[in-house]
């Protein structure tokens, strides 16, 4: 396993662009803390920071798949390097100014949001112009998928030690600076600079008028929602017990079992369709949440039973990259990719909400049934969607991406909805 890892890691480019989008997506991953640490030290209430916290998600969310689309059009670097100085550039004044005026602080907050950019699906985009082979791709998507667990545990590490080092301010500005470097680490690199999209039908839906996108993002919809009930109802099983430090054992198991799937995933050839491979992987990572239910009192079983949760979770949004790009209609992937993100945040915030009150209701016990419910949801999204999925491409109108597709005479059915 790790042979084959190493072997990719080793290949031209690759060790950049991977490490430079996750250095580059530390804003991203951390801006919901960081945010709230701030706005509390300059005295703001728990609905004021719940409010600016929200105004940033709700942000980014609108910006990452309108910045995608004009990555398709434009190219990377020449949409990517302003929208990353401008976003760091606007959290350095909420730094500056604090939360009064707040009008200015709302401000600077949304254009940080708004412009933050796409680097998840900028980094998907390449992979295939990058590494060519299908099965090197699907080994990096997996990689790829690992990589975000380390962005969730070390990020928040890292804001709170800079938090303790320094100041709240100080971590808003060195993240953020940090983050600049690694977009331009990925945007300046020759893959990045050389890619184009490819040619596109005009067509004001972009991306989502392919039904096989749509399907996709209606299940992790609701996948995200499940991870987000997840994580308040893990808070609230601590409580219950008495030991706050009981939610970050359960975190990270949640975390530790996502990591470990992902990598024995990526590791190995399988067969068959990704469609119906997805369809198998989803089901089993809803199946894991299910148990969660049953709240046992012993807190090592409760960890054993987060980690097995989390084995499916990698290898689920590894193989749905493969699925996305095989529907993303030709010179739209970016934007599809960076919808995948901004569905996945919509859900797990939603999830959050609507887990606070099952737990008021019911308990840590009913927050886990939301999570159980809700990955039952997403399989059976992609149930009712099955025939969609299983045609690649499948939007209205003439098949899409039937041009410079130099991956489908690699593996039939495989398309890398760009050019190189």
């Amino acid at each position: 396993m790790a042979t084959g890892y190493l072997e990719l890691l080793r290949s031209r480019h690759v060790l950049r662009l991977l490490t430079g989008t996750l250095v580059g997506r530390l804003p991203h991953g951390t801006a919901a803390l960081a945010i709230v640490l701030f706005a509390r030290a300059e005295g703001g209430g728990y609905t004021l920071v719940g409010a600016l916290s929200g105004l940033h998600g709700l942000a980014t969310a609108i910006g990452q798949p309108l910045l995608g689309r004009l990555v398709d059009l434009y190219g990377q670097p020449r949409v990517m390097v302003p929208a990353a100085l401008v976003s760091a550039a606007s959290m350095g004044l909420l730094a500056a100014v604090g939360i009064e005026p707040l009008p200015l602080a709302c401000a600077a907050i949304l254009m940080a949001g708004l412009t933050t950019p796409p680097l998840e699906g900028g980094l998907r985009a390449l992979w295939s112009s990058v590494l060519g082979d299908p099965e090197r791709v699907h080994r990096a998507y997996a990689l790829d998928a690992v990589a975000q667990e380390l962005i969730f545990a070390g990020g928040p590490l890292a804001v709170m030690l800079l938090v303790a080092t320094w100041s709240e301010a100080a971590a808003l500005l060195v993240i953020n600076a940090v983050g600049v470097l690694g977009a331009l680490s990925v945007l300046l690199s020759g893959p990045s600079r050389r890619w184009r999209g490819a040619p596109r039908e005009a067509h004001w839906l972009g991306a989502l008028r392919s039904r096989g996108l749509l399907a996709l993002l209606g299940c992790f919809f609701f996948v995200g929602g499940a991870l987000g009930a997840i994580s308040v109802a893990a808070v609230a099983y601590a409580d219950a017990r008495g030991d706050e430090l009981v939610a970050t054992y359960l975190l990270s198991a949640l975390g530790g079992g996502a990591l470990a799937g992902g990598l024995c995933y990526g590791a190995r050839h399988w067969p068959g369709g990704p469609e119906r491979r997805l369809a198998l992987l989803v089901t089993a990572l809803a199946v894991g949440y299910l148990p969660l239910a049953l709240v046992p009192a012993s807190v090592p079983v409760m960890t054993l039973l987060l980690g097995v949760a989390g084995i499916f979770l990698a290898p689920a949004l590894a193989c749905a990259f493969v699925v996305i790009d095989r529907h993303a209609p030709a010179g739209t992937v970016t934007e599809a990719f960076s919808w995948m993100v901004t569905t996945f945040g919509v859900g797990a915030a939603l999830g959050t909400a609507v887990v606070g009150p099952a737990i008021e209701w019911g308990e840590d016990a009913a927050g886990f049934a939301v999570a159980g419910g809700s990955g039952l949801l997403a399989v059976a999204v992609l149930a009712a969607t099955r025939r969609v999925l299983a045609a690649p491409g499948g939007v209205p109108g003439p098949a899409a991406g039937s041009q410079n597709d130099r991956n489908a005479a690699l593996e039939p059915g495989f398309r890398s909805g760009h050019r190189a």
